[in-house]
């Protein structure tokens, strides 16, 4: 398999990585065949797949111009992944010109593109680091240069957390970032669940077996397990929703049935 001139050598391009299929199923062209051989197979079983990813990035990019509107103007994207049209800083930055965003994920080759995406762009960086490791981000010397931990920050955890197995232990995580933070701060998540798919559980586990076999296990919450991590946040209307149901720029029911699977929401600490 040739390697394209942006794929750091140091990945191993034989093997799936889920946001280089996140970026297959938004259309992005930086992906592998490999990559978009096991999206294919999970969309055998969940064919909306790229519906549920679309409503997940509109979302973000809602929650995004909200929290700007609400007088934050620094975020902290961690499993950013690889940025398409729309990203974080686009958005934060059109709503706020001189809005901080800093990006985090484990994948060189999200972190790679960021780097070139973001170049030149002095309000905005990526950092290589892994959500299960809170305090290396906290501390790195690239969050300490673009946020200022003492003023609100909009904590990004979209779509992220259920890669995190429950042996991670993703809520002690979550609550150490939540510790972190300034009094105003908001938490924007979205999170995989069985509720809403417009499918048998049965059918939409074949889907879920395809990332345990790539070694990317998708842990499918509850509504109420999903509600735990806002633990220490008052949560902004309209709650935990479906994600085309949060604060909705056009009619929920004009979306395609496939975009209500999943669960988001955002909360404000006191």
């Amino acid at each position: 398999m040739e390697r394209p001139a942006w794929a750091p050598r140091s990945i191993d391009i034989s093997v799936p990585s889920v946001s280089r299929m996140y970026d297959y199923y938004l259309g992005g062209s930086h992906n592998f065949e490999v990559d978009r051989e096991a999206a294919r197979r999970a969309m055998e079983f969940m064919p909306g797949l790229p519906k549920i990813m679309q409503a997940n990035r509109a979302f973000m990019r809602r929650a995004v111009r909200f929290a700007a509107g609400e007088g934050i103007t620094q975020f902290l994207d961690i499993g950013s992944g690889i940025p398409t049209f729309g990203s974080v800083h686009e958005v934060a930055q059109a709503a706020v010109p001189d809005a901080r965003v800093m990006y985090v994920d484990h994948d060189p080759v999200a972190v790679a593109h960021s780097q070139a995406v973001l170049e030149g762009n002095e309000g905005a960086d990526v950092l290589a680091a892994d959500l299960r490791k809170p305090r290396e981000i906290l501390e790195s010397p690239e969050v300490r240069r673009l946020i200022d931990l003492n003023r609100p920050v909009a904590l990004l955890l979209v779509a992220i957390l259920h890669f995190v197995e429950d042996a991670d232990d993703p809520y002690a995580a979550v609550a150490e970032l939540r510790q972190a933070l300034a009094p105003g701060s908001m938490l924007v998540l979205t999170h995989a669940a069985y509720e809403g798919i417009p499918l048998p559980a049965e059918r939409a586990e074949g889907a879920v077996d395809v990332y345990q076999r790539i070694r990317n296990p998708l842990i499918m919450r509850t509504r109420d397990e999903i509600a735990r991590f806002f633990e220490g946040y008052d949560m902004v209307e309209p709650g935990l929703v479906p994600m085309p149901q949060w604060r909705p720029d056009t009619a929920p029911e004009d979306e395609d049935p496939y975009a209500s699977s999943g669960i988001a929401g955002v909360g404000r600490t006191a």
